[in-house]
């Protein structure tokens, strides 16, 4: 390897790139390489444009990091030199870690040159002349307190936006944190990316219909639509629906502590739609889907054996699909997980998912079925958990505005009521996410209840018999609106050795009643206690 002339370039804000600085060090690297005899390396000059040496991001995800590892693993030739501006232009960390840092290249046989001073630090230099070690110590300790200052300030600054948007004498923007990928500053307001916008719009509804979101991802993929600069991945969906900029929130840690900015951002999407959104996707209510024709039974943690209580698997034997698309009823079926594992299940085998499906949706229906299940109101239950949290929620809003009120008229308020106010906060911040989860909790059951929720059975009853994918999705939804838990016992209650037998089936709606079917091999069904009655 032949040493070489390296220049590397940092600036934390953009404004900076407009200045002279960048052309005078690269026009200093060329003449100090041609009169040290020495190449200067065009394609490695490095740039770290508005990245932070205080945090380390030039480090951690610059170019000064690429060549800092290049320089661990002995890529760069012993001899070669590094220009800089500044010395602070390394670092702004604290003044060990930054001079560890200017150390490890220096003990590599590389010599930094700073193009402001023209100093050389090396370790002939060093050892030559031990004070330039000292100076570039101080240099170091000057730039961190710099750095440190003004990251006070800043946060500071930041500090009173918030405080003042949370009581309604702020409404400019406040400049922390990521902006949501669908919006853009435009002056002192917010607007749409209408393509995004549109994007995101989209995958809400085909999740709320049903969709997983890797079939969400295709669909986005097809449109040539994004909700971001990166292609659209099923895990990148996932966490968009997650997030409360959506519905016009802004949530932001600031040292330590998490607030909430309400109506913040113009919302993209209505407070319940989010929340029936949030229910849709959450991994409860819904996990991965594998595979081409969609399980609407198991994946999401509600169909249990009557047998053990272990859950209940599927298994398609997708390969032996007719002509027709069509799969027998005997290759789609149903096992508990534990007939392989540890002492097994105590009635061991599997059974159809094909007459259970038939089942259940034949008895979803019809309106009077509903009825029976929901006792007349579905929402019943969650509502009521939604009062008590609502409850909980004012009690410590009312706890905080008098803390408050009592700092505002205190000089130089006691430490422990400061304490005091930030616990309050953290409590009220995840009394809020409670909240939400049971709204969001309420939502689905309302979308369960009977007002017009045996026509959404009927309507994918074809599609679910004919395994199109997204008729399956969207019953997939259906039963995880509707139900809470579904107990099978695949021999019936009282296990039997024929193959083409009964299945028992106990359905827990969300509100908490139950009803007990039994299933025929073709899908009829008969109440449990008349099942019972009659034989």
């Amino acid at each position: 390897m032949t040493p070489r002339v390296y220049s590397y370039i940092r600036f934390s804000h953009a404004r900076q790139a407009a200045g002279a600085s960048t052309e005078r060090q690269a026009a200093y690297a060329k003449r100090w390489a041609d009169e040290n005899g020495l190449q200067l390396d065009a394609e490695l000059t490095m740039r770290d444009e508005g990245l932070s040496a205080y945090h380390q991001r030039h480090v951690k995800a610059g170019a000064l990091g690429a060549f800092l590892r290049a320089v661990s693993d002995g890529l760069i030739a012993p001899g070669s030199v590094l220009v800089v501006e500044a010395l602070d232009r390394l670092s702004r960390a604290e003044p060990l870690q930054a001079q560890a840092q200017l150390g490890s290249i220096i003990n590599a046989g590389i010599s930094v040159v700073t193009a402001s001073d023209g100093k050389v630090y090396s370790r002939d230099r060093l050892k030559a002349n031990p004070m330039d070690l000292v100076y570039s110590l101080l240099v170091m300790i000057r730039a961190h307190e710099e750095s440190d200052t003004k990251s006070t300030r800043v946060r500071d600054a930041i500090r009173r936006q918030v405080d003042g948007w949370k009581a309604g004498t702020y409404r400019g923007l406040v400049s922390y944190g990521p902006t949501p990928s669908w919006l853009r500053r435009a002056g002192d307001r917010w607007e749409f990316v209408p393509e995004r916008a549109e994007a995101v719009r989209l995958a809400a509804a085909m999740c709320l219909q049903g969709a997983g979101t890797a079939r969400i991802a295709q669909a986005l993929h097809e449109r040539d639509l994004r909700t971001s600069d990166a292609p659209p991945t099923s895990g990148a969906l996932v966490r968009l629906f997650a997030q409360p900029a959506l519905m016009g929130d802004k949530h932001l840690q600031l040292d330590g502590t998490e607030h909430v900015l309400q109506g913040y951002y113009p919302p993209l999407l209505e407070p319940a739609t989010w929340q029936a959104l949030r229910a849709a996707a959450d991994a409860k209510g819904r996990k991965a889907v594998r595979g081409e024709i969609p399980s609407i039974l198991t994946g999401y943690g509600i169909t249990t054996c009557g047998y053990c209580g272990s859950a209940l698997k599927a298994q398609t034997m997708a390969s032996k699909r007719r002509a027709d698309g069509s799969l027998a009823d005997g290759h789609r079926r149903l096992q508990c997980v534990r007939v392989n594992a540890g002492d097994g299940c105590p009635v061991p085998g599997s059974c159809s998912a094909a007459p259970i499906e038939r089942a259940i949706i034949r008895y979803c229906s019809d309106v009077i079925n509903l009825q029976r299940l929901y006792d007349g109101d579905s929402a019943a239950g969650p509502r009521a958990v939604v009062a008590q949290l609502a409850d909980e929620a004012q009690r410590i809003e009312s706890q905080l505005q008098r803390l408050t009120d009592a700092l505002l008229t205190t000089e130089s308020p006691p430490e422990a009521f400061v304490r005091r106010a930030k616990e309050l906060e953290q409590a009220k911040a995840r009394s809020d996410d409670a909240l939400r989860a049971a709204e969001a909790e309420l939502q689905a059951a309302a979308r369960a209840g009977t007002d017009g929720a045996h026509l959404r059975w009927r309507s994918i009853a074809d599609g679910v018999e004919a395994l199109d994918y997204d008729a399956r999705m969207r019953a997939r939804q259906l039963v995880a609106d509707t139900f809470s838990r579904l107990t099978i016992w695949m021999q019936g209650t009282r296990p039997h050795s024929k193959r083409s037998g009964p299945i028992d089936v106990m359905l827990t709606a969300r509100g908490g009643l139950t009803r007990w079917l039994r299933v025929q091999p073709s899908g009829d069904w008969v109440a449990g206690e008349e099942a019972d009655s009659a034989g």
